[in-house]
């Protein structure tokens, strides 16, 4: 087996994996962990709460990383019990019964704040239920698991610019890559965990829409808008590639096909890797940028993706297991030459050692920015995930 450049393959296993249980994880169970329910997210990198406001986007997303703890390292009856925690907290407050979803935000108590003015709350409850799920078997968290999927496609029979897409507008007439990228793995995966055919045809078929609609085959780009006729949307917001979201879509593709036994998806999704990787890689200051345009090769303009040229801590993570998981499939030493740059950049820029976690957003030089993009929060999913996926692919690679 060979080794990346700079690091045997084992020993990157344990750094990864050292890394998850020694800083990241320990960080939220010693600062974050809210007594009166749920989990703190409104979270300074020094461990202070800003905020108890609960953004049920970030609590679902929560209860995914210490349900699969649970379930892929050991079942540690702590990681459980705080995922049943959050769950509890979300499930006796969250759910709107008059619009049939999630609300977006709560107060540190429970009360709405703000309602269902997200469909990407509702995939991350699922994602969340069904790792739960996996994690217990509950029939009561199976349920709640098919009662919202069922939501969401009702939701998504609308039109996309008429679906709640809080923080990201939808442009009139336009379709969203957002929407059938993350539906994708979130149906994939509830298929898989209750051995439900319908739920896995759902994902391959939101799979497909990526793949056939949002990937253009003439700028070998996935754009983040497209138009309702699936036609290409004007520039500026027509053009945007945010190279962390097809990035991050791509493995979630490759799962999805792994699912469904699709290997030309596989082969697919490993070349878009590798092409959205260099095509978002800052050669001046290094990382991978937050948003280009498909036509300049620049960072885009406000009205195309704002922030487009800072460095969120994100689009490193996805890159670091999604090239992990490109290098299983082709064996092509790019993927371990690529992850070796995202590593040595990430680890060089983001993380706060005194404290545990890492920072979440740099300027473009790779100086701390202070700015509010998309949503004021700090949560464990990003990170602790992309390590959770990181040490599943090196073990099987190491075991061969």
């Amino acid at each position: 087996m060979p080794d990346s450049p700079t690091r045997s393959l084992p020993d990157l296993q344990h750094f990864l994996f050292d890394h998850l249980l020694e800083s990241i994880i320990p960080f939220w169970t010693r600062h974050a962990i809210d007594d009166a329910g749920g989990v703190n997210t409104c979270i300074g990198d020094d461990g202070h709460v800003v905020s108890r406001d609960k953004w049920l986007w970030s609590q679902w997303r929560a209860v995914w990383v210490f349900a699969s703890l649970y379930t892929m390292v050991e079942p540690r009856a702590e990681w459980l019990d705080i995922a049943r925690h959050i769950y509890r907290f979300c499930a006796e407050h969250g759910w709107d019964d008059d619009v049939d979803g999630w609300v977006l935000l709560l107060s540190g108590d429970g009360e709405v704040k703000r309602g269902c003015d997200s469909i990407y709350v509702d995939g991350f409850a699922m994602y969340g239920l069904a790792a739960l799920a996996r994690a217990t078997d509950d029939p009561e968290v199976v349920a709640l698991a098919r009662k919202t999927a069922s939501n969401v496609l009702r939701r998504l029979e609308a039109p996309h610019d008429q679906v709640p897409h809080f923080p990201y507008p939808v442009p009139p007439g336009a379709r969203v890559h957002g929407i059938p990228m993350s539906n994708a793995l979130i149906f994939s995966d509830l298929g898989a965990v209750l051995d439900d055919d319908a739920y896995r045809e759902t994902g391959l078929r939101f799979t497909r829409d990526v793949l056939e609609n949002f990937y253009r085959s003439d700028r070998d780009l996935i754009l983040e808008r497209i138009a309702a006729d699936n036609s290409e949307y004007p520039a500026p917001a027509g053009t945007a590639v945010v190279p962390g979201h097809a990035i991050e879509s791509m493995w979630f593709q490759i799962h999805v096909a792994r699912e469904a036994g699709a290997q030309s998806i596989i082969d697919l999704a490993v070349r878009l890797i590798r092409r959205h990787v260099e095509f978002g890689w800052d050669e001046a200051h290094g990382g991978i940028l937050l948003g280009v345009d498909a036509d300049s090769g620049k960072p885009a303009s406000d009205e195309g993706w704002k922030f487009s040229d800072t460095k969120l801590w994100w689009p490193q993570t996805e890159a670091m297991y999604a090239l992990l998981l490109a290098y299983e499939y082709c064996r092509e030493d790019w993927a371990l030459q690529w992850y070796d740059r995202v590593h040595e950049y990430a680890f060089a820029h983001y993380p706060v050692a005194e404290h545990g976690e890492w920072r979440q957003r740099l300027n473009r030089d790779g100086t701390p920015l202070t700015d509010v993009v998309a949503l004021p929060v700090k949560d464990p999913f990003h990170l602790p995930r992309a390590l959770l996926l990181c040490v599943d692919v090196l073990k099987r690679l190491n075991a061969e």
